[in-house]
């Protein structure tokens, strides 16, 4: 598979496979696109709500954009996070050391760590963050429980209709604990109707810059 680095509006790199006609990250700015989706809307509400441990689920370790993001939030506020990602494939060693995120939010060291951690393992990059990284396909994931949040960031309906399946979202919904949420920059009718089938809350928030929408779909207690 074929991927290209490019260059997006707010001067950080997203990766392209032109044979699919997807991006990674939204040409408009892949760090301003993470932060909206799932770091203010996914991680930030449990920051305040005194769980010893936070678990996340990301669906697309991809570039490691949002792992690194949430490993800086961690550190921030001195919560502890637990950090569980899944890929099936995950970037080169020479595909990785392009990428600018760690110029550009310096911090080159943890994403470097977030790269050359092993896979199938829990390792624990500092005090507050613990990443697990599974090479395993999501429609075969089933050994994850206790999350308070995923980052669902799979490719878009149109490229992975798979994904976006009443059946998936229903297994996630399972993972997720009292309360939890999972947040995602699709807000597609098809996508949130087969969410709320699975039992999710849905509501609609809005979007990343160039997206009018996004869903925060919840798990009431």
């Amino acid at each position: 598979m074929h991927r290209e680095l490019q260059l997006t509006n707010d001067g950080s790199h997203t990766i392209s496979i032109p044979e699919m006609g997807v991006t990674y990250h939204s040409h408009h700015g892949a760090i301003g696109e993470s932060r909206h989706v799932y770091i203010e809307a996914g991680l930030n509400p449990f920051l305040t709500s005194a769980i010893p441990v936070i678990h996340i689920l990301e669906i697309g370790l991809g570039t490691g954009l949002n792992a690194l993001l949430s490993l800086q939030e961690a550190m921030l506020h001195k919560q502890s996070l637990h950090y569980t990602a899944i890929e099936l494939y995950p970037l080169t060693r020479e595909e990785y050391t392009q990428v600018n995120y760690g110029q550009v939010l310096n911090d080159t060291e943890n994403f470097l760590a977030i790269h050359t951690a092993d896979w199938e393992k829990k390792v624990q990059l500092n005090e507050y963050f613990t990443l697990h990284k599974k090479k395993v396909s999501l429609l075969n994931l089933d050994d994850v429980t206790g999350v308070h949040c995923i980052y669902f960031d799979a490719f878009s309906p149109t490229h992975q209709p798979e994904l976006w399946t009443e059946p998936v979202f229903s297994k996630l919904f399972s993972m997720l604990l009292p309360g939890g949420t999972l947040v995602t920059y699709c807000s597609k009718t098809i996508i949130r109707k087969a969410m709320a089938a699975a039992g999710f809350a849905i509501t609609k928030i809005p979007g990343p810059w160039g997206k009018r929408e996004m869903v925060r779909a919840g798990k009431d207690c």
